[in-house]
């Protein structure tokens, strides 16, 4: 079993808690209320634009010029077709430059954002490509399960479509192939780092979902 295998096979149960959420499937059967999409959307524009940051870390991070060059171009990629999608999906939604500029991140989006960044900060660049690979992976997953699956909400069938595509699916495979590629050098302490900060970012992609679902708020302006 490969490396990144392990690691996922580590996240088994909340893999599946992620591939089975409310929200995940109310996208899937096209009943999810365009509302808590349109909070998913706002929180996910914020999370993307720091992700795109993450990858430019990873590309300084990295010794072999290739890998520095695939990093820093999947960085402008990643942005520019999600953050594509995003739009399309900010106008259908009614989403308002007015309400991007006043936009303030749930503490989920915060926090999973700020898990990243340690990563960036301190770790590996095995340990910031295992803090990001969750997200390609999970995403991956749910395009290609219900790559058939025809909603109603023409926004939803664009959404699955997307992670769904061959592009996004053989963007994927390259980060896991390079993260196997990093660990076989890797120490088993080494390995271990990077473990945590892949189940700390799957555990995150869990929480993102049941954020957007029950429209997280900070405590103190709950009512």
């Amino acid at each position: 079993m490969s490396f990144s295998q392990q690691l996922k096979e580590a996240t088994k149960h909340s893999w599946e808690l992620s591939l089975n959420h409310p929200f995940v499937q109310g996208i899937v059967k096209g009943d999810l209320p365009l509302e808590t999409f349109r909070y998913y959307i706002l929180q996910d524009i914020y999370y993307l634009k720091h992700y795109g940051k993450i990858h430019a870390f990873a590309a300084a991070h990295a010794d072999d010029f290739a890998v520095s060059a695939m990093l820093a171009e999947k960085a402008k990629l990643t942005a520019e077709a999600e953050l594509t999608v995003h739009k399309q999906h900010a106008q259908i939604l009614n989403i308002t430059e007015e309400d991007l500029k006043n936009f303030k991140p749930a503490p989920t989006a915060y926090a999973y954002t700020s898990h990243m960044y340690r990563a960036a900060l301190s770790g590996s660049l095995a340990e910031i490509v295992a803090a990001m690979l969750p997200c390609y992976w999970l995403y991956a997953d749910i395009g290609r399960i219900n790559k058939d699956a025809k909603p109603k909400e023409e926004i939803y069938q664009n959404w699955l479509a997307t992670y769904a595509s061959d592009w996004f699916q053989e963007s994927t495979q390259e980060q896991i192939d390079l993260l196997d590629e990093l660990a076989l050098e890797a120490s088993e302490k080494e390995k271990e780092k990077i473990k945590d900060q892949f189940i700390i970012a799957k555990e995150y992609e869990l929480a993102f979902w049941e954020m957007s679902y029950t429209f997280e708020k900070w405590l103190s302006e709950k009512d």
